[in-house]
């Protein structure tokens, strides 16, 4: 026979089909390494020959769930075959094969351990020498254990590499989301599926972050979820126990239209979900565009990935914090605590790099110096947090009143400092003192009330009017003077340096 009912030519013997089964067995199995379905194509027609089989089927058995799988066949599978194998299991380890009619079902085992199930289908099974079925039997239990320690091996060594480059990749992750693009790539990898996806929440449970992996344009296609509720997603309902789901046919499971599993052509998936030390953070989906049999292995992979992640998104999240708190304490030494503009200590770094710059590729740069005017009326009258505010709306408005490579400073009290970089000429200096000036004289609305005060600029251009950072800065000083000099009250206005 052949798949699908075909019948083989009988083999060529001059005795007993049976005896001649066993002596191509053995010489079979001692010189090749074969596969089940190698074994139940040698033995088919000899059976046929022997007992007029018609279909012939050989079971795995699954150990961790206890399920039986069929491994290899020959002929049409009968409706009542499951059925048959599985009444092996109520009888002792050690019972003759069953007959169920035409049908037969030999437990498979070796080494005091059952894996699986020859069911063999036919009108003359009772013609069939139990001592041809049991050594039949332990040829097909040698060649199943001996492809269950195969897969064990290649199982163990895919997923301990995947799971390795993942703990080496992941721990160099610098923020969450990058360590959740590493995840969903080594899920993908790990499960040779099609496509994968992986889905962040927030401290809420709504979806802060979506990224996929082999779907075109699969990013701005999930992009809809970020905002939305993941407890909403029954895939996300079927984790919530933190267990893996696998899913075989993905028709017979409840999915949102414009969920993941829609989106991105699932007919089966996996779905892992990860649970930081804070609780739930994220879901991975691995699947493919066609139906898939997950097996015990796959659930164990996924249960791995499952405990990595979280590790993985935990110390990421933490490297992430180190940072933040880093470059928030660079920032605190670096800017105004009240305006949130750069301290003098940022202004004299960079101002001294300006210079630099402008030495070494025969530019220039300009400095300018502010000082408001009236400012310390509108502190003694108003009060400090009157005074602090109207800061702050100046600091708005000196950066509005310059460009972003230009670096506005304030120096302590009501003196600001305006760096300005990319070789300004005085015209362009002169230009943005002025623009300066007008905008101070604009009245500032401070908790309903008016408050007017004025400003007075000096400027100083490198080279023109100084050869140093400290004769720039000396010369913006005396200049600033010199216009608070001729400045009236509320008034403002500007003066440029006069190199010596």
């Amino acid at each position: 026979m052949r798949p699908g009912g075909a019948v083989l030519d009988s083999p060529d013997h001059s005795g007993d089909p049976q005896d001649a089964l066993l002596a191509d067995l053995v010489g079979f199995m001692t010189k090749d390494t074969p596969s089940v379905q190698h074994v139940l194509n040698l033995a088919v027609p000899y059976l046929q020959a022997a007992s007029g089989l018609t279909a012939a089927t050989v079971f795995e058995l699954d150990s961790e769930t206890g399920l039986l799988n069929p491994t290899a066949r020959l002929g049409e599978p009968g409706g009542r075959d499951m059925i048959t194998a599985g009444k092996v299991f109520r009888m002792a380890a050690g019972a003759k094969p069953l007959v169920d009619g035409e049908r037969m079902a030999v437990r498979l085992r070796i080494g005091g351990q059952t894996v699986g199930v020859l069911l063999l289908t036919g009108p003359h099974l009772d013609l069939l020498r139990l001592d041809v079925v049991y050594p039949l039997a332990l040829h097909f239990a040698t060649t199943l254990q001996g492809l269950a320690a195969e897969k064990q091996r290649q199982f163990l060594a895919h997923t301990s590499g995947i799971i390795r480059r993942l703990f080496e990749q992941g721990m160099e992750a610098t923020t969450v989301d990058e360590a959740a693009r590493i995840l969903v790539a080594s899920a993908a990898e790990a499960f040779r599926t099609d496509h994968a996806a992986i889905g962040l929440v927030d401290h809420e449970g709504r979806i802060r972050y979506m990224h996929s992996v082999g779907l075109e344009d699969g990013d701005a296609k999930l992009a809809h979820l970020i905002g939305t509720q993941a407890s909403d997603a029954p895939v996300w309902k079927a984790t919530a126990d933190g267990k893996p789901a696998l899913v075989a046919d993905a028709t017979n499971v409840a999915a949102l239209p414009d969920g993941v599993i829609r989106q991105m052509g699932m007919k089966s998936y996996v779905a892992i979900p990860i649970k930081s030390s804070q609780g739930a953070v994220g879901l991975i989906m691995c699947g493919d565009g066609a139906g898939r049999e997950w097996t015990s292995r796959d659930r164990i992979l996924a249960e791995q990935l499952s405990v990595e992640g979280g590790l993985i998104v935990d110390s990421a999240g933490m490297r992430q914090a180190a940072q933040a708190h880093v470059a928030q304490l660079s920032h605190q030494a670096f800017h105004d605590s009240l305006t949130g503009l750069p301290n003098r200590s940022y202004l004299l770094e960079r101002a001294e790099q300006a210079v630099e710059l402008a030495g070494a590729t025969g530019t220039r740069t300009a400095l300018m110096l502010l000082d408001l005017n009236g400012f310390k009326e509108v502190n003694d009258t108003a009060g400090h947090q009157t005074g602090d505010a109207l800061l702050q709306q100046v600091a708005k408005r000196l950066l509005g009143a310059v460009r972003e490579v230009d670096v506005v400073s304030r120096l302590g009290g009501d003196e600001f400092a305006i760096l300005l970089t990319r070789d300004p000429d005085e015209k362009v200096a002169t230009a943005v003192a002025d623009r300066i000036v007008d905008r101070l004289r604009e009245p500032f609305t401070i908790e309903g009330k008016q408050v007017q005060i004025g400003g007075s600029v000096g400027i100083a251009l490198f080279p023109d009017d100084a050869d140093s950072y400290d004769e720039l800065m000396r010369g913006a000083d005396e200049a600033m003077y010199d216009a608070k000099r001729d400045t009236k009250r509320f008034g403002g206005g500007f003066r440029r340096a006069q190199r010596v």
